[in-house]
């Protein structure tokens, strides 16, 4: 996922309601669909962290004083279009409703 997939991403940045019966359809198990885009949520915010991290740095001002703190507009700027974002697990929920999402139930290949 890059900055341009988070720009265009349809995710709703606040809560919405989602239809239980819809979510649960591909696995036919409501329990095994909110773990897949839970761990989909996960793999997507430690890629916008370190796509953060990366960004901050490149804009970084670093001081031979720890005592002082210098506020960068640049990163700023970064901070608050991160900030603005839809959250990581809104993210995975959208892909997992556009079928985006590529799982398998390995219990299941190994019968």
């Amino acid at each position: 996922m890059n900055m341009n997939d988070l720009k265009n991403s349809k995710a709703p940045v606040s809560t919405v309601t989602i239809n239980k019966n819809e979510f649960d359809a591909p696995t036919g198990n409501i329990y095994e669909a909110i773990s897949i885009a839970s761990k989909r949520a996960v793999q997507i915010n430690s890629e916008i962290k370190k796509e953060l991290l990366e960004k901050l740095e490149e804009f970084a001002t670093y001081s031979d004083s720890l005592e002082e703190v210098f506020e960068n507009k640049e990163q700023i700027e970064v901070s608050k279009f991160y900030e603005k974002l839809p959250k990581p697990h809104a993210l995975a929920v959208t892909e997992w409703l556009d079928d985006k999402i590529y799982y398998r139930n390995t219990a299941k290949d190994l019968k």
